[in-house]
Parts: structure tokens; sequence; C-alpha cells
């Protein structure tokens, strides 16, 4: 099986104030960071090697992840300062993979894709590089991407315009070769930039492979609550809840995800609330359709202070 690199070195803007706290992909789940989950998917599909790009807070991603024990595949880092983007990571992180073809997966999306189709699909077909698919059905949310009745991606179709579309999903395979013509150590981008002059060198440089596989854009805040509670109650998790929290016998907990470290007090209501890493939520106070961090240095936009603790709407 070929190996795998996993982009995880993104600023992750939209997810603020989360994003203050860990790296995205540290993110948890019902029990599990966003890149375990995509880490044991890939083993299970024989996926022996993998490499993740580092740049945001990455001790909160390392130091869960390690070398890969555990998981199931080796994992290697290739770190990045500055961000180098979906085109620019894979090519610092070359000579670590160290095969001509490899995996790319999105460190912020989860799916159940078949990952062995997507390279049988790529194998054979001359692409540079093959893009899993599905329907863009929210075209105002999210740009997608032209297809012909061949499979190959012939352009990118902006949000908005009503043309009918495929969303790329994230996960991808690509031929080294791809990368021969961005620059090192230079952000640069996949869709936007590197693509669009590979199509124009050479049509059919990249190809989609359609599939219906179903997948979770962990994006925003509102985005990470809904697909934490959605594979909680499908995994059977009742409460998601992190390491070391104590939770007072008096409290109620309602459809709310807490992160490590977390205490909450005597007479406490949460409900559809995001309580990240060392916050105490004190004594006889209600919560609801919110983010509590600790309020250390400067409040991210829509934050206000209430005592120490940094609030936000979901």
């Amino acid at each position: 099986m070929i190996p795998a690199l996993v982009l995880t070195a993104g600023l992750a803007t939209r997810l603020r104030p989360l994003s203050l706290v860990r790296a995205k992909g540290a993110v948890p789940v019902a029990g599990l960071t966003i890149t375990e989950r995509i880490l044991r998917s890939l083993a299970a599909a024989g996926v022996r090697d993998a490499v993740l790009n580092l740049h945001h807070l990455p001790d909160t991603l390392t130091r869960r992840i390690g070398d890969g024990t555990g998981l199931g595949l080796r994992v290697r880092y290739s770190w990045e300062s500055p961000v180098l983007g979906s085109a620019g990571g894979p090519r610092r992180a070359l000579p670590l993979l160290g095969s001509r073809r490899f995996l790319i997966v999105n460190g912020d999306v989860l799916t159940n894709l078949d990952f062995s189709a997507l390279i049988a699909d790529h194998d054979g077909s001359g692409a540079l590089a093959t893009l899993a698919v599905v329907p863009n059905t929210e075209p105002d949310k999210y740009d997608g991407l032209a297809v012909d009745a061949a499979g190959n991606v012939t352009g990118r179709v902006m949000r908005g315009t009503g043309q009918p579309s495929f969303h790329f999903v994230g996960p991808q395979v690509v031929e080294c070769d791809a990368f021969a013509s961005v620059p090192p150590d230079v952000p640069y981008e996949t869709v936007a930039t590197l693509y669009p002059a590979l199509i124009a060198r050479r049509p059919g440089a990249v190809r989609a492979f359609r599939c219906d596989a179903e997948y979770h854009d962990i994006g925003t805040p509102a985005d990470y609550l809904a697909t934490s509670l959605l594979i909680g109650e499908r995994e059977g998790v009742a409460l998601d809840v992190g390491r070391h929290c104590r939770i007072s016998p008096a409290a109620r907990l309602q459809r709310s995800v807490l992160w490590d470290d977390v205490v909450v007090e005597d007479g406490v209501l949460l409900r559809e609330t995001i309580v990240t890493d060392r916050v105490r939520v004190p004594a006889d106070t209600a919560w609801h359709g919110v983010v509590l961090r600790l309020a250390t240095g400067e409040l991210a936009a829509g934050e206000k202070q209430i005592g120490d603790l940094a609030v936000c709407n979901i």
C-alpha cells in the first residue's frame, strides 16, 4: 500500500476559538482526536506509513499521536514555517514519503471513503492526481469542480453560479511528478493554482473519482459540535467527556462536549456547549450554545470575558 500524507498544518481560522486551544487535528471527536480517527481509517485500508505536516500548536498533535504506536502504522512529521499550503506542504514532505505516488488526506475531514477503490481508479489512468468527489449539493456554500464525461477535471465552478459541479471531499492520490513545478518552501495551493496549470498543459492530468462517500467537514465550531454528537451517538458514547475530567453529580450535561482536565462544579447546566481543556465551570451557572475556554491572551472575535473564561456563541 502507498504511504499517506495527512494535512494538519493549517491555522484553522474558521474553527476559532477552538483552534486557539489545539491544532484542528488534535480536536477530539467522541474520545479520539480527528487525526487519530483518520490514521485508524488509513491503517484499516492497509496504509503502513503516514506523514503529518505541522505548524500550528504542533505539540497538541505530537504528544497524542507520537510515532503511531497503537494506531497500526508508522508516523513521521514534516515541519513547516510558514504554512506551505495544499501543494507546498506535499512538496516539502516528498523526501519523507519516499514513493512515486501517495495519498493525501485533509486533516479536517472525516470520511468513510474506500481508499483502495480510489487508488485502483488512479492506477493506470495516466493522471497526475485523482480526487475523490461527490455531487455538490450545496453549491451556494462550496466551490465545485467541473468534470467531463470521461472523468477528467476541466476546471473550477465558483459557489453561487448555479452550474452543476462536484464537491472535492479531500482524499486524493497523487504522483510526485505533480509537484515538479512547485517551488520549494513557498506557500502554494493545489485546486486554486497547481491543478489548473496542470490541466492547461495536459488535459486529463487531474481526474475525479466519483463516489457516494459520507464526509464531515469540521470547519466551524457548529460543524464540530454537530459531528461530535452524531459520531458519539453512532458509537454509543452517551457523554463526550475527555481525560481527567471531574464532574459534580449535581451537574447536568446535555448534548455537550468536554475536552481534557475539565472541572464541572455543583449545580452547573451545560446544553450544546463545548468546554475546552482545563476549564473550571463555576457552580450554579448555566450555559447554552457556547464555547468555553480559559481567557489567556487576547480574546478572539465574538468572545467576551466572564471571570477567567472566554465565552462565545457557537
